[in-house]
Order: structure tokens, then sequence, then C-alpha cells
């Protein structure tokens, strides 16, 4: 099989990016998600369909169909970069599984030609579609939510068992370094306790290399408006710095791994 002609849908790439996954790396953002989260800052990432957005400078398509040879011929510009800081190419979303195929063609292309590799992922997937991906990632970038099926269901659209459990599987497969990344959202999770649950289901997990707890911002407003949807957490204060430091520690306290505020 030849990777390099798998196609799939993409709606960005974004070169020169240093908070998703060690070193500096190209973000491909693929196109489709299972979840809708109600804080979600890409919301033309949901929609596995090409839409349209309105912006500033007019409308504008979101969503094309690339193959991997397309898109490697982006992540190879800056193979020298990747070389001298240890970074590569991340997969991102939307929720990079739900185009598995051509997920996988991506990992195992880059991974052919000497690059490394990384996926941020909530894990929302049947367990045989991680685990075919798995040998070709060398960090993933896990999102846990909430340790509460009722509540991740609430804010999310799908209860959290199956990310849950797959977390532990790719855990305990060893195959990749794994860091959790914790979106914090007042109303959702932003507290001291379901912090501290969530750092000690983390904890759990054998290999964990680090908890990121990563700040609700605003600066996907606008988006919903160019799709001309609602936003419903307009009137969400972002966290302050005091209390993101406040929810740090409560993490510190109730796990042993690498905590930081921020990927």
């Amino acid at each position: 099989m030849n990777d390099n002609l798998t196609t799939g849908r993409i709606f960005d790439i974004q070169r020169y990016s240093i908070h998703d996954g060690r070193g500096i790396r190209t973000i491909v953002f693929l196109k489709g998600c299972v979840l809708r989260c109600r804080w979600c800052c890409n919301p033309e990432s949901q929609s596995y369909e090409i839409e349209t957005m309105k912006t500033q400078d007019g409308v504008k398509t979101i969503g094309r169909d690339v193959s991997v040879g397309e898109v490697m011929d982006i992540v190879e510009r800056d193979r020298g970069y990747y070389r001298r800081s240890g970074g590569g190419l991340t997969l991102s979303g939307g929720e990079s599984l739900c185009q598995p195929e051509f997920a996988l063609s991506l990992l195992r292309e880059s991974k052919a030609r000497g690059i490394s590799t990384a996926i941020e992922s909530m894990g929302c997937a049947e367990w045989g579609v991680i685990e075919k991906l798995l040998p070709y990632i060398d960090q993933y970038l896990l999102d846990i939510k909430h340790t509460v099926a009722d509540k991740h269901r609430e804010f999310t659209g799908k209860s959290n068992e199956l990310m849950l459990e797959n977390a532990r599987k790719i855990a305990d497969s060893g195959l990749c370094e794994l860091i959790i990344r914790v979106p914090v959202i007042p109303t959702f999770n932003a507290t001291e306790e379901e912090i501290a649950a969530i750092a000690k289901f983390a904890d759990s997990l054998s290999g964990v290399k680090g908890l990121h707890l990563l700040p609700y911002h605003r600066l996907g407003q606008d988006k919903y408006d160019g799709l001309g949807r609602q936003y419903t957490m307009a009137h969400i204060q972002p966290p302050t710095n005091e209390f993101m430091t406040k929810l740090l520690n409560a993490a510190k306290a109730n796990c042993k791994l690498h905590c930081q505020i921020g990927g």
C-alpha cells in the first residue's frame, strides 16, 4: 500500500507550533469530531462536511480533501527545525480518530521519513482503531475532561467510559509517551475536587509522563458567529492565573506526575 496516495479531509495546517508536542511542530487539523464540547475553540472542526464560514476577510471555505503526499510535502519543509528541536508532525482536529485510515497513513509515512509523530486526541474510538495507530505514535496527548460520566455527557454530548477505558489501554501498551491534557472549563470541571479526581485517575495509569492543565479561553467565539451558530459560553470568564495556580496545586497534591499549566 502506498500511504502517500491515501486521502483525507483537513481544515488547516499550522507550522511552527510549540504547544502540541515536543519541539517545533507542524499540526495537521483533521475535520470531524464525535463530541460537541460547549467550549470548543474549533467549531469548524466538528462536522466532517465542507462548510463556509464568514470572516472579516469574506466567506471562507472550511475543509479540503488532500493526499498524504500533499500533506507531507508541507511537513517536510521544516525538517531542519524538527531535527534541532525534537519536533515533528502532530495530528489534531476535531478528533483525528474519526478518519482512521488517513491518520494511520499520515503517521506511518511520517515515521518512514524519520519524522517524529504526535497525536492530540480524546481517545474516543473503538480500541481496534487506536491499537493500529499506536506503533506509529511517539507522543500521545490525551484529553481527559472529567471523571464523572453524566457531567461529561452534559457538556460534550457523550459519556466518557470508552475514553477512560482507552486511556488505561494506551498507558498499558507502553508504545508511546503519554501526556494527559485537561481543558479547565468553569462550570464544568474547574474546581479543586474535580481536578483532583482527574489527577488521581492520571496517576493510576502506568507510564504517564505529565499532566497539563489548559485554561479555558474564548478565542474561537467569532467562529460560531461566522458559522451561524450560537456560542453558549459567551458569559463564562476565563480562569485567572491565581485560580489556575490553585487548581495546579490541587493536581500536584493528588498525583506524583509532573503537573503544569499550559501545554
